[in-house]
């Protein structure tokens, strides 16, 4: 079970919706300062004029550090921002505690391991999601809301493209960086760490909790066409912290699967394999069907093993 352990007075049940509206504030004031701080730095870091930044958010310009510096300002004012946006509401408003020597203390090197196959055998499985939501056909009197949605996810997938056509080495090296540790670290400190286990005592309901934290998580990235893939993904890291106890698995997790597309792709610009990150189209059924065997045993037994442990923290405890 999570641990949010605070006696606040804004942590209080009765206080929800202050409390929600208080977090979202801070959120929105750190994702706004951290990207202006960010956007302040990057001339006198990456040599490139003011005038000239706006161009690199939709991979116009060709700068030979522009890269750097769009992965720069994703690190500060992504990945970083959820991290300090969710440690101020803990620590400065509510006051909490996350219990960091009982979450190092229930990880396990071989529930670690598990992760590899239970992270590959839902990527498969999910690989067929991502297919499925990147394909919807809205009704006509949608079709406003299709062209906007559709508008949207170009220019996201344009974006992750620029990011991610790794020059060299370094560039590579600062895509896992920022795309894979950072966001890792940063996201579930925020959504699971702090977002899941308050839902989690205002619903009164762990699994509402878990789904409400995805779908937020989910939705934040405006991209409803990797809407429902990325809900499952944010669900499966939900899960592992809320039987685990501790969010070290939930970060690992985001981590691994941000940093294995990173590698996937920089293999594939290498010519090393073959891997289209916009084309989902190439797994089969039975890969897929496969993916969700291992997928299923693997939590299954994660789930059996951490059910075993007698030491469970308090759920988001308040006044």
């Amino acid at each position: 079970m999570e641990i949010y352990k605070t006696q606040s007075q804004i942590a209080a049940k009765h206080n929800w919706l202050l409390s929600l509206v208080v977090l979202v504030l801070i959120t929105f004031g750190v994702l706004a300062l951290t990207q202006g701080i960010a956007l302040v730095m990057i001339p006198f870091l990456f040599n490139i004029s003011y005038e000239d930044i706006l161009p690199l958010f939709t991979g116009e310009l060709s700068y030979p550090n522009g890269r750097m510096a769009m992965l720069f300002l994703q690190g500060i004012g992504g990945g970083l921002a959820f991290f300090i946006a969710g440690w101020l509401f803990s620590k400065v408003v509510e006051k909490a505690s996350l219990g960091w020597q009982q979450q190092f203390a229930r990880v396990k090197f071989n529930y670690l391991l598990l992760l590899l196959p239970l992270l590959f055998g839902f990527m498969l499985f999910d690989a067929k999601v991502i297919e499925w939501n990147m394909n919807i056909n809205f009704p006509a009197f949608l079709e406003g809301f299709e062209t906007f949605a559709r508008e949207m996810e170009d220019q996201a997938m344009k974006m992750t493209k620029f990011l991610t056509d790794f020059q060299d080495f370094g560039e590579f090296l600062a895509g896992v960086l920022v795309i894979g540790v950072l966001a890792g670290i940063g996201e579930e400190y925020f959504f699971r760490g702090v977002l899941q286990p308050k839902l989690h005592r205002y619903l009164g309901n762990a699994h509402a909790g878990v789904w409400l934290a995805a779908f937020v998580f989910s939705a934040i990235h405006f991209q409803f066409f990797g809407f429902f893939p990325r809900l499952l993904l944010g669900a499966l890291f939900g899960y592992l912290y809320l039987y685990s106890g501790s969010l070290v698995y939930p970060i690992v997790g985001h981590v691994l699967n941000n940093s294995f597309t990173i590698v996937m792709v920089y293999l594939n610009k290498l010519g090393v394999v073959e891997f289209d990150i916009e084309d989902p189209e190439g797994v089969s059924w039975y890969t897929v069907v496969l993916g969700l065997i291992v997928f299923v045993v693997c939590m299954r037994l994660f789930v059996q093993q951490n059910k075993q442990k007698s030491s469970h923290g308090e759920v988001a405890e308040g006044i």
